[in-house]
Protein backbone atom coordinates (compact mmCIF):
# COMPACT_ATOMS: atom_id res chain seq x y z
CA UNK A 1 0.00 0.00 0.00
CA UNK A 2 1.29 3.95 -0.52
CA UNK A 3 0.83 6.20 1.91
CA UNK A 4 -1.17 9.15 0.65
CA UNK A 5 1.20 12.04 -0.76
CA UNK A 6 0.11 15.60 -1.66
CA UNK A 7 -1.51 18.25 -0.56
CA UNK A 8 -4.61 17.94 2.26
CA UNK A 9 -7.12 20.48 3.16
CA UNK A 10 -8.06 18.90 6.99
CA UNK A 11 -6.07 21.45 8.48
CA UNK A 12 -7.59 24.24 6.90
CA UNK A 13 -10.90 23.26 6.43
CA UNK A 14 -14.16 24.90 8.57
CA UNK A 15 -15.50 23.05 10.66
CA UNK A 16 -19.13 24.36 12.26
CA UNK A 17 -21.14 23.03 15.17
CA UNK A 18 -24.71 22.17 13.94
CA UNK A 19 -27.54 22.85 15.23
CA UNK A 20 -31.26 22.00 14.27
CA UNK A 21 -34.32 24.22 13.94
CA UNK A 22 -36.61 21.78 16.36
CA UNK A 23 -33.28 21.93 19.04
CA UNK A 24 -34.35 26.04 19.29
CA UNK A 25 -37.70 25.62 20.59
CA UNK A 26 -36.67 25.29 24.29
CA UNK A 27 -35.41 28.88 24.47
CA UNK A 28 -38.32 31.50 25.60
CA UNK A 29 -40.62 33.46 22.69
CA UNK A 30 -38.76 36.76 21.61
CA UNK A 31 -35.13 35.61 23.12
CA UNK A 32 -31.72 35.68 21.45
CA UNK A 33 -30.14 33.13 21.09
CA UNK A 34 -26.05 32.75 19.95
CA UNK A 35 -23.48 30.42 20.64
CA UNK A 36 -22.60 31.17 24.10
CA UNK A 37 -26.46 30.42 24.93
CA UNK A 38 -26.53 27.39 23.14
CA UNK A 39 -23.35 26.17 24.77
CA UNK A 40 -25.23 27.15 28.07
CA UNK A 41 -27.91 24.65 27.29
CA UNK A 42 -25.61 21.49 26.02
CA UNK A 43 -27.07 22.31 22.40
CA UNK A 44 -22.83 23.14 21.07
CA UNK A 45 -19.62 21.96 22.65
CA UNK A 46 -16.04 21.43 21.73
CA UNK A 47 -13.88 23.98 19.99
CA UNK A 48 -15.11 24.50 16.34
CA UNK A 49 -15.23 27.42 13.76
CA UNK A 50 -18.71 28.75 14.62
CA UNK A 51 -22.40 27.37 14.50
CA UNK A 52 -24.34 26.66 11.83
CA UNK A 53 -28.52 26.76 11.80
CA UNK A 54 -29.72 23.87 9.60
CA UNK A 55 -33.62 23.23 8.86
CA UNK A 56 -34.09 20.11 10.29
CA UNK A 57 -37.35 20.63 12.09
CA UNK A 58 -40.04 23.18 12.44
CA UNK A 59 -39.36 26.18 14.80
CA UNK A 60 -42.81 27.40 16.35
CA UNK A 61 -41.18 30.41 18.49
CA UNK A 62 -40.35 33.97 17.54
CA UNK A 63 -36.72 34.13 17.65
CA UNK A 64 -33.45 36.24 17.35
CA UNK A 65 -30.94 33.67 16.03
CA UNK A 66 -27.32 34.73 15.58
CA UNK A 67 -24.92 32.10 14.29
CA UNK A 68 -22.13 32.20 11.45
CA UNK A 69 -23.84 30.17 9.04
CA UNK A 70 -27.63 29.42 8.28
CA UNK A 71 -28.40 26.98 4.92
CA UNK A 72 -31.50 28.61 3.02
CA UNK A 73 -34.42 26.44 3.99
CA UNK A 74 -33.51 26.91 7.76
CA UNK A 75 -33.33 30.92 7.31
CA UNK A 76 -37.15 30.73 5.51
CA UNK A 77 -38.57 28.87 8.28
CA UNK A 78 -37.06 31.34 10.97
CA UNK A 79 -38.25 34.07 9.34
CA UNK A 80 -41.67 32.38 8.44
CA UNK A 81 -42.01 32.00 12.46
CA UNK A 82 -41.05 35.77 12.85
CA UNK A 83 -38.05 35.22 14.31
CA UNK A 84 -34.42 37.14 13.03
CA UNK A 85 -31.05 35.90 11.48
CA UNK A 86 -28.06 37.87 12.36
CA UNK A 87 -24.98 36.53 10.89
CA UNK A 88 -22.54 36.67 13.72
CA UNK A 89 -19.47 38.99 13.23
CA UNK A 90 -16.51 37.14 11.91
CA UNK A 91 -13.87 36.36 14.47
CA UNK A 92 -10.27 37.84 13.88
CA UNK A 93 -7.94 34.99 12.88
CA UNK A 94 -4.28 35.70 13.31
CA UNK A 95 -2.30 35.56 10.00
CA UNK A 96 1.19 33.21 10.68
CA UNK A 97 2.50 35.00 7.63
CA UNK A 98 5.19 37.95 8.32
CA UNK A 99 3.90 40.60 7.74
CA UNK A 100 6.61 43.16 5.88
CA UNK A 101 6.51 46.96 5.64
CA UNK A 102 7.28 49.19 3.46
CA UNK A 103 10.14 50.91 4.65
CA UNK A 104 11.73 46.94 5.60
CA UNK A 105 11.77 46.89 1.47
CA UNK A 106 13.93 49.75 1.30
Amino acid sequence: RIPKRGFNNIRFATIYSVVNLSDLNRFDEGARVDETALRACGLVRGHNDGVKILATGDLTKKLTIVADKFSAAAKQKIEAAGGVCEVAPAARKESKAKVCSSSENK
